[in-house]
């Protein structure tokens, strides 16, 4: 699976253009990386890049433009009003796609060392990053700002993580570390009443509210006196939603108020239940919400876990189509109630521009003429690829019109399951038709290379055999993959709907092509290697007995559909 991180540094320059330019372009001059959004601030002289791709890039495209800040950037002269300790005041990484929160802790490490060592920036590591607790949260580790910093490095307690304990009185200091993708989402509602919102902001942010003894004139709870403990400080009612900010306003554009929203980790508190939850609020103080609105970017997991959230709300299966599923979120939160909600501008995953279309890319008509030509890839392993893919679907489509049917409501959560488990299959196939020839591609490649020499001969063995082992592993898979497949088309010819057995079948038969294709293509592609005991002495006994496990599932889906169709 494709791994992507996000990085959202903070530079301390908000007004020369030419400055944040040069940054920018040097961020952008990394291989891999794609800049998704450049904030300036006038008046916080402050610039706020956006950019997402693969681990190692992402690294590389952060470390030059931190780089480029602190040769630009005199902090010595610096002014604005946002908080900051650096030109490169915050460097924070967020794990999209691919990756786990550790594994990005490590990155965010290695770019740490690496600014301290090659710039001689003092670096701390905060969030998730933090090795000293006391360094988790942001404010502490800036307080004090710029100008505090000389005092602050001369402090034992406060040595740098990575970096020089010595002030860089030119670019200051800089604070790296993972946390959590923030959200940004407003909450609509009917009413042009601000204090409506901020009385449903308490009600739901982590902070909570100052407990008040209620007015019996006013049904809002701003109203009422506050309760104060014996140092006059208000007693504090916590909030419903861990890891919530939240605060009401107007908005005089769409002439309403808006409960406006930060999701600090929205694993912990999802956007679907926060909203179920403020259109009950909502409705208990007599208003109602009209629909809701993404600021910025939001991942596809959070889109997904909404959609499904609904979906299972409405008693639908969930094994339908990733595209259905954010059709349903966005309908359900009413994302295009104020302003155009796009998926493939808003989701962070598909905002990212891919000017490589893939195979499944093309049209039906365009990928047959491409299989066609007297290209030899793509050839035998793709086509098995998406003779297994169109298995799933079918087992996908069938699962779900029989879920969809009120004479098998004792059988929706098999379907449930048949269903997810036939688009994850689908998913995975789709992406190894594109896979499989880049295998092949590869032992191309490697069998150009020069050989000349007994180093550059050693070195093509190598690569040779790695392009081998690869192109075994694609359609192996392929071919596993697609068993279950006819797996899922037996138990769907068993328990689904009659009237669609055919298709249950169909699936089965395609599956079963995918199968023998991808075993044929391993075969074939282990007769590359010099010898196959270095790859795996038993690979012929896998080949065979998935053949052999194929064969038995496909009779058997193809003799229960005679008998039902009989």
């Amino acid at each position: 699976m494709q791994q992507l991180i996000e990085c959202v540094p903070n530079f301390s320059e908000g007004n020369d253009q030419n400055k944040i330019n040069n940054i920018v372009n040097k961020i952008n001059s990394v291989d891999g990386i794609t800049i998704l959004d450049i904030d300036s601030g006038k008046d916080t002289n402050r610039t706020v890049v956006t950019f997402v791709g693969k681990p190692d890039s992402v690294i590389d495209a952060a470390f030059e433009g931190i780089k480029e800040a602190s040769q630009l950037i005199d902090m010595s002269s610096h002014t604005g009003t946002h908080p900051r300790i650096g030109a490169t005041d915050v460097c924070p990484l967020i794990p999209i796609k691919g990756i786990s929160m550790d594994e990005c802790v490590k990155y965010s490490h290695q770019l740490a060392e690496r600014v301290g060592t090659q710039l001689k920036i003092p670096v701390y590591l905060y969030e998730n990053s933090a090795k000293n607790p006391d360094r988790k949260n942001l404010a502490v580790i800036r307080d004090g700002e710029y100008e505090g910093l000389k005092k602050k490095l001369n402090d034992k307690q406060w040595k740098p993580d990575f970096g020089p304990a010595e002030f860089n009185a030119f670019s200051g200091a800089t604070v790296i570390g993972c946390r959590e993708f923030l959200i940004a989402y407003n909450i609509n509602l009917n009413t042009k009443d601000k204090r409506l919102a901020t009385d449903i902001a308490f009600e739901i942010r982590e902070q909570g509210r100052s407990k008040r003894i209620k007015n019996p004139e006013s049904s809002n709870l701003l109203d009422g006196e506050i309760v104060r403990n014996n140092d006059r400080s208000p007693v504090k009612v916590p909030g419903m939603f861990k890891d919530i900010k939240a605060i009401g306003w107007y908005v005089s554009e769409y002439n309403r108020a808006q409960i406006s929203i930060n999701f600090i980790n929205y694993k912990v508190s999802s956007i679907h239940d926060v909203f179920d939850t403020v259109c009950k609020l909502a409705e208990e103080r007599g208003v109602r919400v009209t629909g809701s609105e993404l600021v910025g970017l939001i991942p596809m997991d959070a889109v997904l876990l909404a959609g499904k959230h609904y979906l299972t709300k409405q008693n639908r299966t969930m094994g339908v189509s990733e595209k259905d599923i954010i059709e349903c979120a966005v309908q359900s939160l009413g994302l295009d109630d104020v302003s155009k909600f796009d998926p493939n501008e808003k989701i962070i995953e598909n905002s990212i521009d891919d000017n490589d279309n893939g195979l499944m890319d093309l049209s039906g008509k365009d990928l047959m003429d491409l299989i066609s030509d007297s290209s030899p890839a793509p050839g035998g392993g793709s086509v098995s690829a998406i003779a297994g893919s169109l298995g799933a679907a079918l087992v996908s489509m069938v699962a779900s019109l029989t879920h969809e049917k009120k004479d098998y409501i004792g059988s929706r959560k098999k379907m449930n399951e048949i269903g997810l488990a036939a688009q994850d299959l689908k998913a995975r196939l789709i992406h190894l038709v594109e896979e499989d020839t880049q295998a092949f591609n590869s032992i191309l490649v490697a069998n150009r290379l020069p050989d000349k020499t007994s180093e550059q001969k050693e070195y093509k063995e190598k690569k040779v055999f790695q392009a081998n082992k690869y192109a075994i592993e694609i359609p192996l898979e392929t071919a596993n993959l697609s068993l279950e497949v006819i797996k899922l088309s037996v138990d769907l010819i068993e328990y689904g709907n009659p009237n669609s057995v055919t298709d249950a079948e169909v699936a089965s038969e395609v599956g079963l092509a995918g199968v023998r294709g991808g075993c044929m293509n391993v075969m074939i592609n282990i007769s590359g290697l010099e010898n196959i005991d270095d790859y795996d002495p038993d690979i012929q006994h896998k080949i065979d007995s998935l053949n052999d496990e194929a064969n038995v599932l496909y009779k058997k889906a193809f003799d229960n559909t005679k008998k039902i169709i009989s």
